[in-house]
């Protein structure tokens, strides 16, 4: 899905959009195996993010329309709607992450033809393939391996915020399924919804040092490798995709209420993604009258 970011003004139909995009993203975010690289990706704000982060001063007169409903979404969905979606996963994981699953597949063509928008080479596709393989090993590795339990202390929380900033930063990566692995998950979210403000403000410590570092050095190569990075971008989100399908069922009605979720998720990213395209496409001969005038 590809967000507008240049218009003077938003219509409340696109307010609508960028709001549930930031409330998917927030709520998501929190979530085993799901990244929250990914969902900017997905929902088209992960340009416009490293460029604000990189460029703030230059960037905010820019984009400050676009993502002021998606802040406003994402806060709403990490404190709000997150409880929402742990209660989904909590009474049936399974369908949960195919309602997941599907939001990613329903925008992945639109990313496809994103990544080729200033042509694809040879070199695209080697780095989409070499990147899907690379991230989906250490996935796995992550899913399947056993980590020692630890016991949370501020550095333990620093250590948490640069993982999370990780997971902004570097599309695919899910800070949530480490930390989980190593027992910090549960007191991390735990201080977050109680707002534990010192252990808040170590695990944003982490996160703002990650991000303000690596923002910079990925947008730059953005600017200057666009469809490399791009291919890298699809094939980490196919990787960080594929590992989160669940494998294990208990009955053929999950199976299919399983594909009704993947299909649900699906449909929901194919509306959204329409009601973007209809947008766009009204804008588009306004700009072309401005630019005549």
């Amino acid at each position: 899905m590809r967000m507008q970011t240049d218009t003077k003004s938003l219509s409340i139909s696109r307010i609508i959009v960028l709001f549930i995009s930031g409330v998917l993203i927030g709520g998501g975010a929190i979530l085993p195996g799901i990244s929250g690289g990914v969902l900017a990706v997905i929902f088209g704000f992960y340009r416009p993010m490293m460029e604000l982060l990189s460029h703030p001063v230059k960037s905010i007169p820019k984009y400050w329309r676009m993502f002021l409903p998606v802040g406003i979404g994402w806060l709403v969905g990490f404190f709000g709607f997150a409880r929402v979606i742990e209660w989904i996963f909590g009474a049936n994981e399974i369908l949960g992450t195919w309602l997941f699953i599907g939001l990613i597949l329903g925008t992945v063509p639109q990313l496809y033809r994103e990544a080729g928008e200033k042509g694809r080479t040879k070199g695209c596709y080697v780095a989409m393939i070499a990147a899907f393989a690379v991230v989906f090993s250490i996935l796995l590795f992550v899913r399947i391996g056993t980590f020692p339990k630890v016991v949370p202390s501020a550095g333990w929380y620093i250590f948490c915020g640069v993982l999370w900033g990780l997971s902004l930063v570097v599309p695919g990566m899910s800070s949530s399924s480490p930390l989980m692995a190593l027992g910090l998950l549960v007191p991390l979210t735990t201080a977050i919804a109680e707002f534990d403000l010192p252990i808040i403000g170590l695990w944003l410590l982490g996160l703002a040092g990650t991000v303000v570092i690596l923002a910079r050095i990925v947008n730059n190569l953005f600017e200057k490798h666009y469809g490399i990075m791009y291919h890298i971008v699809l094939g980490v989100t196919l990787a960080s995709t594929l590992i989160i399908i669940p494998t294990e069922y208990p009955d053929v009605k999950t199976v299919l209420l399983s594909a009704l979720c993947c299909g649900v998720g699906a449909l929901i990213a194919y509306l959204m993604s329409k009601m973007e395209g209809l947008k766009e496409q009204q804008e588009e001969p306004e700009e072309e009258n401005q630019e005549q005038k």
